[in-house]
């Protein structure tokens, strides 16, 4: 286990041992595997509630790791040339951009439904 310097923070709750070979370990969350394309089921749509009318994609049901979530939304938003981001499991793509998206999903071979 590495010694982070923040690492007293996650032991608050604990009591004293008495025991020298004691060894305080940290439960870890483990985050979901990566499904392969074929196997995800993607939805695209168009929303424009709470964004003061402006329009913006959306595209959830990814299952993975946030990391891919996130390379998978820069390669989305440099191939519609705008701007965007990655936020509690979505990738926000701002325009209406279904039918790209969609487009270049399926080309990297993504199962993809259009909805909205």
């Amino acid at each position: 286990m590495a010694k982070n310097k923040d690492d007293w923070k996650e032991r608050l709750g604990v009591v004293y041992s008495t025991n020298q070979n004691f060894d305080y370990e940290t439960e870890t969350e483990d985050e979901e595997k990566t499904l392969p394309p074929k196997q995800q089921n993607l939805r695209v749509m168009l929303d424009k509630r709470n964004r003061k009318g402006k329009a913006v994609t959306l595209v959830t049901n990814f299952v993975g790791q946030e990391s891919d979530l996130k390379e998978l939304g820069k390669k989305l938003k440099s191939k519609c040339g705008v701007g965007g981001s990655v936020k509690n499991g979505e990738i926000i793509i701002q325009g209406d951009f279904r039918d790209r998206i969609v487009t270049i999903l399926k080309s990297d071979g993504y199962k993809v439904k259009k909805s909205g």
